[in-house]
């Protein structure tokens, strides 16, 4: 039977003062849309976004997953019933964008509860912590009959803590008659989904409900909302990593990104941030204070600590990179070391080269950007300055203190520097100068 799964994306999130779309404000590096979407793929056979007028962000988000606009914003009920057209025959779940927290196991658990004759609905429910202002559920015996929103609740409604969680699970035909049946006979004037509850028992369908943890349940309409939800992100990445064999010394001062690869036998030190796109190979040791985005590092490679390795770099097997060396686009090769205080950007260095304290490669021209090819068994002394487009051949040897600005053959000893000249008694001479004046 076909499952489909509706994404309710339109609201703006006015509580997060933002320009940007609510479901669009990232989590462990992804939107929380895209959280939500990963979870809905193992369990529904097709996902369908609903987002407001004048979204495209949305829409592009959510690609390449079909996108339905509601093109006036005058409820949530009315929001799921612009995706009609989509339902198809067989069962249909509405979840609300701004829940990114919800696991695969716990969306599939709705939709094993109907059944035919009996349960014609399932409803997410959790325990808050704090019920605080949540509608609650009211019912008995794992079946609800209304949901009762907290400022219409009696005194002994807002004793019940168990309470609304925004997951609401029927077959299609079922779901698409009690939608249109909701009306807006309330203060804003709005189609409320959760008003389906009441159309479904008064047509004497039993509504089961399934209770999911709080920490899955957390909705996200504010920035202090988004920050517990990126802490309960990160608990859950840094589980599976330490599951998978990762050693973090202090992990939860390390934090992950949706799509960060560790494999096992990784050490990760305090105080890492991995951004988008790392992948680090088995045996590598990550230093404390260490920042790494969009790069590959290879099986026993040492980074940091106070690295900061950026997008497009690539440091291979037990190559080394130190504190305070930047790499931006550059190809580290096996074995070889840039140890301090270096930024190395746009370039491609050998196997077994060794770079010293203080060189940078001059990449940028005011207008381009150029590269620099170092080769393998290259030794480069401090502070030397390599202005691209520039070449070294293998095994060359820069001296220290040079500026190099054109090609290095392989083998050659290269000095690119002003000659030292020394004036005996000349420092006499220039503190009695200093002095007169």
């Amino acid at each position: 039977m076909d499952k489909v799964v509706i994404i309710l994306a339109a609201g703006l999130g006015t509580r997060m003062k933002s320009a940007i779309p609510k479901v669009l404000h990232p989590l462990a590096g992804a939107p929380m849309l895209s959280h939500l979407v990963a979870a809905c793929k193992p369990v529904f056979d097709r996902i369908v976004v609903v987002t407001g007028p004048d979204m495209p962000n949305v829409a592009a988000a959510a690609a390449p997953h079909p996108v339905v606009v509601q093109h006036e914003r005058r409820g949530t009920a009315d929001a799921a019933l612009a995706a009609a057209a989509q339902f198809g025959t067989g069962i249909v779940t509405i979840i609300y964008g701004d829940n990114p927290l919800l696991t695969s196991d716990t969306l599939a658990r709705l939709g094993e509860l109907l059944s035919p004759g009996t349960t014609g609905m399932s409803l997410l429910a959790t325990r808050p912590t704090d019920p605080g202002t949540f509608g609650r559920i009211v019912g008995s015996g794992g079946f609800a009959t209304r949901i009762v929103e907290y400022a219409d609740a009696s005194e002994q409604e807002r004793t019940i803590d168990l309470c609304n969680a925004g997951g609401f699970t029927a077959r299609a035909d079922d779901m698409r008659r009690w939608l249109q049946q909701i009306g807006n006979a309330n203060t804003k004037g709005e189609y409320y989904l959760t008003d389906i509850v009441h159309v479904a028992n008064a047509e004497g369908s039993q509504i089961a409900t399934v209770e999911a943890p709080w920490d899955e349940c957390r909705g996200v309409n504010s920035r202090a909302e988004l920050a517990v939800a990126e802490a309960v992100i990160q608990t859950r990445l840094r589980h599976a990593a330490l599951d998978a064999g990762v050693t973090m010394i202090a992990s939860e001062t390390v934090f992950l990104s949706v799509d960060t690869t560790l494999a096992p036998d990784v050490t990760v030190e305090p105080h890492v941030i991995f951004g988008r796109g790392v992948s680090i190979a088995a045996g590598a040791v990550i230093r404390a204070f260490s920042h790494l985005e969009g790069c590959t590092i290879g099986a026993g490679a040492i980074i940091g600590p106070y690295a900061r390795i950026r997008p497009g770099s690539v440091v291979d097997e037990a190559a080394h990179v130190g504190n305070f060396v930047e790499l931006k686009a550059t190809h580290l090769g096996a074995g070889a070391k840039a140890n301090h205080l270096t930024y190395l950007g746009d370039t491609t260095i050998g196997a077994r080269s060794n770079i010293g304290a203080g060189t940078i490669t001059c990449n940028y021209d005011g207008q381009s950007k150029h590269r620099t090819a170092i080769g393998s068994n290259v030794f480069v002394g401090s502070n030397v300055a390599l202005v691209a487009p520039v070449s070294v051949g293998d095994g060359a040897l820069i001296g220290a203190g040079s500026v190099i600005t054109s090609a290095v053959e392989a083998g050659a000893l290269a000095i690119g520097r002003a000659r030292q000249i020394d004036k005996p008694g000349g420092a006499a001479r220039y503190k009695r100068t200093k002095d007169k004046s």
